[in-house]
């Protein structure tokens, strides 16, 4: 019975085994049919993809490998930065474009704002010639750049780097992005109006390998000095605060924080009001570890890298504020944002010089600045060099309206090129503490334009075109920070308050205006004998 048994068993076993192997043998049969139709399908989606002139190995392509470092870092201190780090991959396409096609609007629609703006008359006056006295830098047409076929970082001499242009090519076409940006530099503007530079500038600002990290000196918080490959550097400024937080109303002005997003928003708006006096900014997402702690050769940052009670990497470096393990730098576990800044031409070779500001605040717990307690302050301004003459009050004004537009009460110097005099544009430079708040208005930012009751006739009406609805200023500054790598780069709030506060600078020279004998002293056309 007990023999009967167990061979009724092996039975029961080989036939279950044999019934696994016909299941398996099945399965493979249903996966050989299926396979060649979604090959035919992948197929297709490469096809389109090509079509689309899209490279194999583009970031769209290779988007999903590395969506999951862009999970990892929560942007906007909500619980909605996995559904962003999904739209990332549509950025990243977007800027691949604009690289490869040299086109800063490249991606967006036939009915886009900023493209119309961009072709009205009013962002269309010509500068004057530029001769050679006006350029920042007298360029030998000889003098040519290189690196190594081999990758290394070493520069080629000038006599190696004949042998390797390609035919038909000038030793321009030799140099790096950033150094064509400093070479474009003039009287006039810090970049053209549609510079085919820009999106290869703020492609190599976003996507360059880094090889180091070192601190900015000075300054009253932390910011690094990163190099590229092709000895470009920028300057970086990490992300202290998430989108949606306000500055305390409690707060002093010199003590707030120094925004990263602010950077990349100030640049924008200053091209949006046709100044061009801000250096090219884009964001960035930055491995502290790989970028930052395991390259620096700075021994007092090196000192401040930590690990978090939560796991993440931190550092806080030394700084006169905010620079101390309570108001650390924390990756997620190691991203971090932040801002990186295309860097000026470097000091020995072309000089800047600081100007304190006129309307300087007092950077003063109680006391008061002269300007906001003598109403006529202008006057003695006015008689004061270099505010005297030429065109230097009324880039001051500019500026103002700039730093109100974006709520930044701490512009206490600004600089020029020392090579241009008096008669050149200012320099919109550290943007850090710009909107900071969207429920509130600053006015005493406008005393300069309110009390000088001056300002250029282009700007105003510059201003005028911004303020109807078919170039809302609000509306052109979000399509114009759509295709950072960072984005949404403001929250909703700041948008909507850069409207309202536009619509205050006009009602300041509409009051002026009001009020004046000569109301060609009011709006000052500093354009008309070359227009």
């Amino acid at each position: 019975m007990r023999r009967r048994l167990q061979t009724l068993f092996q039975r029961k076993c080989k036939v279950s085994l044999l019934f696994l192997l016909f299941l398996a043998l099945l399965v493979h049969l249903v996966m050989d049919l299926a396979l060649p139709a979604a090959c035919r399908s992948c197929g297709c989606d490469m096809k389109a993809l090509k079509a689309l002139s899209v490279p194999s190995g583009s970031r769209v392509l290779a988007g999903p490998k590395k969506l999951s470092l862009r999970i990892l870092q929560d942007f906007s201190g909500s619980n909605s930065s996995l559904e962003k780090s999904s739209q990332l991959l549509g950025r990243a396409g977007g800027l691949g474009q604009q690289h490869r096609h040299g086109e800063g609007n490249t991606g967006r629609t036939e009915r886009s704002k900023l493209e119309a703006l961009f072709k009205h008359p009013l962002y269309n006056i010509p500068i004057p010639a530029v001769t050679e006295k006006d350029k920042l830098f007298v360029v030998n047409a000889m003098e040519k750049f290189s690196l190594h076929s081999s990758g290394s970082d070493e520069w080629v001499s000038s006599s190696k780097a004949e042998t390797l242009l390609p035919t038909g090519k000038t030793a321009y076409d030799t140099y790096p992005t950033w150094l064509k940006f400093h070479v474009g530099i003039n009287r006039y503007e810090l970049y053209p109006r549609r510079d085919p530079l820009m999106p290869t500038l703020l492609w190599d600002l976003a996507t360059q390998r880094i090889v180091s990290s070192v601190q900015k000196s000075g300054g009253t918080q932390l910011k690094l000095i990163m190099t590229f490959p092709n000895y470009g550097q920028a300057l970086f400024k990490p992300m202290k605060q998430t989108r949606d937080q306000e500055t305390p109303i409690d707060f002093f002005y010199f003590s707030d924080f120094e925004r990263h997003n602010a950077e990349i928003a100030a640049f924008h708006l200053d091209r949006i009001l046709d100044f061009r006096r801000i250096p090219p900014v884009s964001g960035r997402l930055v491995n502290i570890t790989k970028e930052i702690r395991d390259i620096t050769t700075d021994k007092k940052l090196a000192k401040t890298f930590f690990i978090s009670p939560a796991g993440n990497i931190c550092f806080y470096g030394e700084c006169s504020y905010y620079c101390s393990t309570e108001h650390a730098l924390c990756g997620k576990p190691d991203l971090l944002e932040g801002s990186m800044a295309a860097l000026l031409p470097d000091k020995t070779l072309a000089k800047r010089r600081s100007w304190r500001s006129p309307w300087r605040r007092s950077y003063h717990k109680s006391k008061k600045a002269e300007w906001e307690l003598n109403p006529n302050y202008c006057a003695q301004v006015r008689k004061t060099p270099p505010y005297d003459k030429g065109r230097r009050l009324l880039d001051l004004i500019d500026m103002t309206v700039l730093d109100f537009l974006m709520g930044n009460m701490d512009r206490h110097h600004y600089e020029t090129f020392e090579k241009f005099g008096n008669d050149s544009f200012l320099l919109h430079l550290d943007n850090g503490r710009g909107f900071g708040t969207h429920s509130r208005d600053e006015l005493s930012i406008l005393a300069p334009l309110r009390q000088c009751c001056s300002i250029k006739k282009s700007t105003y009406l510059r201003l005028q075109l911004l303020a109807t609805p078919s170039y809302r200023l609000g509306d052109l500054l979000r399509e114009a920070l759509a295709t950072d790598p960072l984005a949404p780069v403001l929250a909703e709030p700041h948008l909507r308050a850069l409207d309202r506060r536009l619509g205050k600078v006009l009602a300041a020279v509409g009051h002026c205006l009001a009020g004046a004998a000569h109301p060609d002293k009011v709006l000052v056309d500093e354009v008309g004998s070359r227009v």
